[in-house]
């Protein structure tokens, strides 16, 4: 299908913030892709963002058409959460490779229906679990597998901002809002840090009285992993921002900050406390998305299954529905156990240099994030 130095053809599928801002500049740092087509239905970014990039725009309704093309290879999917599934299953369908944004869908029913259209085509799927290739998290990941922590007993975390009503995620519920928006990256932390999948599930959320949100816009999330393990984090659109998470084991303490987020300027960091002292590891800023479309193609390129696949993506999306769940309950929820097949590699961690990104305030027709 693919000469030897071809590259992967990409449609972007929405134009909002994370695509314009970080996943179109990230895009031109790898040496296996190409951005060439963008769908939205907004003819001001079909127009201006299409003219900026000099490829072809698409509108909703012509994104069959797309996907019967030879003109693309795989698509990028960004759309808000809930619409996800009405994208990615069509694509998978037609033989086009996915890479799609976390959380994967909002359902599992929804998760399973990708997974099943992934094993029609052979097609491949992976989530976009970014710092599953940004070094320092790869290296905690790895050393935290490898025993150098000691045995794991127990994870905190806080990831917090200050959002925007007027943005899509300020007012489409529960599925657009701080949990699978933000909790996804605590939560996918800890079980890729313990190595484990959680058992139990309980949540206490508060609405701030002077906001206008149409779900919980500050959440505290419990998790019990088995071998008596914790997890617990918090997030929230309405505060000031927070990114940090500490682990404890027997043998040390991680406390990590920056964690979670991206930028040219984002390099993450973490201190590593024993009984023989304080270390700081810190690594220099990387293009994450940037990373994860050269993994992705290279995967693509060569035939290889990527690791943060439809599975690991299905996984997250289990506890962030018993989340909700217990919201709406105030009931402790039960999971199923389950066993991760796939665990990230320490060569999935890449060093492409960060690319320039533009700043909120230069997006093209996108209401920004930030209140």
């Amino acid at each position: 299908m693919f000469g030897h130095k071809t590259k992967v053809r990409y449609a972007v599928v929405a134009g909002g913030q994370i695509s314009q801002q970080a996943f179109m500049p990230g895009i031109g740092r790898t040496d296996n892709s190409e951005l060439t087509a963008l769908v939205t239905g907004d003819p001001i970014k079909a127009d201006k963002l299409a003219g900026l990039y000099k490829i072809k725009a698409w509108s909703y309704e012509e994104y069959a058409a797309l996907l019967a093309s030879d003109e693309i290879d795989a698509v990028y999917v960004a759309t808000p959460n809930f619409r996800h599934t009405e994208f990615v299953v069509p694509a998978l369908k037609a033989g086009k490779h996915v890479l799609v944004e976390k959380p994967m869908a909002d359902s599992v029913e929804d998760c399973e229906r990708m997974l099943a259209a992934q094993r029609e085509t052979g097609a491949k799927l992976m989530v976009a679990y970014r710092l599953h290739h940004e070094p320092g998290n790869v290296e905690m990941f790895t050393r935290a597998q490898n025993g150098d922590f000691g045995e794991l007993r127990a994870f905190t975390s806080a990831f917090t901002q200050d959002v925007a009503e007027e943005n899509s995620r300020g007012h489409n519920g529960y599925w657009c809002g701080p949990v699978p928006d933000m909790g996804t990256y605590p939560l996918n932390a800890v079980r890729n840090l313990f190595g484990q999948e959680p058992i139990a599930v309980h949540a206490v959320g508060t609405k701030t009285p002077s906001r206008g949100f149409n779900f919980h816009d500050t959440v505290a999330v419990t998790l019990r992993f088995e071998g008596e393990r914790t997890a617990q984090f918090t997030v929230s659109y309405a505060t000031a921002s927070a990114e940090n998470f500490t682990l404890v084991g027997k043998k040390a303490t991680i406390h990590a900050s920056p964690c979670f987020m991206f930028g040219p300027k984002v390099g993450i960091s973490y201190t590593e406390t024993t009984a023989e002292g304080t270390n700081t590891h810190s690594f220099d800023p990387v293009e994450q998305f940037g990373n994860e479309t050269q993994y992705f193609s290279d995967c693509i390129l060569n035939d290889r299954h990527p690791e943060a696949d439809g599975e690991e993506g299905l996984l997250d999306v289990r506890v962030l529905a018993a989340v909700e769940q217990s919201l709406e309950t105030g009931e402790t929820i039960l999971l199923e156990p389950a066993r991760r097949s796939r665990r990230v590699h320490p060569d999935q961690a890449l060093k492409l240099k960060p690319a320039k990104e533009p700043s909120e305030n230069e997006l093209i027709h996108v209401i920004p994030q930030s209140a």
